[in-house]
């Protein structure tokens, strides 16, 4: 706990960001849900700022525990390079002649398995209130438990219940601000993005990694948080302090799709800024 605060107090304001780290900057990956989103919804500001992000020639990449059927469309209908989705199990993109493409991670277990299986059932009947995503009908790697998109919203604590009793049954499990995504398979949404962006882009990770920058808000994305130095949180990420141990860089000022804004307004002008003599 005691680490976990000294690294809060380390959050720098996405206002620090200096014009050199801005224009060194060639990725843009963000999670979805309460990053780009509020209140489960896309709003104007965050949607016009993927927007932004493309036109000023930037890779932009949502990297989120949606499942393939919402990847699917994001691939073809935003301003995207692609789409990592069930958080690392796959990603998809449009090639040319709008050719729908997609990756798969090798360690990818399908959500039949029998051991996710059970364990779904098993915390269905132990964590009262806990239902199944309604997009889980769309997923093909992991099971997604809802605690907070639809009524009942279930406290932080349940949510931590069910990620326990996944991984003591061997699957991998996060917490994300909606659901508690669980899957088996070694994977996560680092190893893919590594994968994806070294297969697409000739991304070399020692080499380029101060060249992405990751926006997220929740646990689920601690991976991204911990492996890239740009990294940055909106304000929300502040409601899950007791559950990260390492946090990013920089956190914007305001939650959500708004923050997702003021990050991109910030990156772009520094970008633009006129060098110092």
């Amino acid at each position: 706990m005691k680490n976990s605060e000294s690294r809060l107090q380390c959050l720098r304001p996405i206002a620090s960001l200096t014009p050199q780290e801005a224009r060194a900057i060639r990725y843009v990956l963000m999670d979805i849900d309460d990053t780009l989103t509020t209140d489960g919804k896309l709003p104007p500001e965050s949607y016009a700022a993927l927007w932004a992000l493309h036109k000023a020639g930037l890779i932009v990449i949502p990297v989120t525990g949606r499942p393939a059927g919402w990847c699917d469309m994001i691939a073809r209908e935003w301003p995207v390079d692609g789409v990592v989705g069930e958080n690392g199990a796959l990603v998809f993109w449009e090639s040319e002649g709008r050719r729908l493409k997609s990756m798969t991670h090798p360690d990818a277990v399908p959500n039949s398995d029998p051991r996710l299986a059970a364990l779904r059932d098993q915390v269905l009947a132990q964590v009262p209130g806990t239902r199944l995503a309604r997009d889980q009908f769309s997923r093909l790697y992991d099971i997604a438990i809802d605690f907070a998109e639809e009524e009942p919203i279930l406290p932080l604590s349940d949510a931590q219940h069910v990620k326990a009793l996944f991984e003591g049954g061997g699957a991998h499990a996060k917490i994300s601000s909606i659901h508690v995504n669980a899957w088996m398979g070694e994977y996560d949404k680092l190893s893919m993005v590594i994968r994806y962006l070294s297969a697409r882009f000739s991304y070399d990770d020692d080499r380029n990694r101060a060249t992405v920058v990751f926006v997220g808000d929740s646990p689920n994305d601690e991976p991204m948080f911990a492996h890239f130095q740009m990294a940055c949180a909106v304000a929300n990420i502040l409601k899950y302090k007791t559950l990260i141990s390492h946090f990013p860089h920089f956190v914007t000022w305001r939650e959500s799709g708004a923050g997702f804004a003021e990050f991109t307004a910030t990156l772009l002008e520094r970008r633009a800024a006129k060098a110092s003599p």
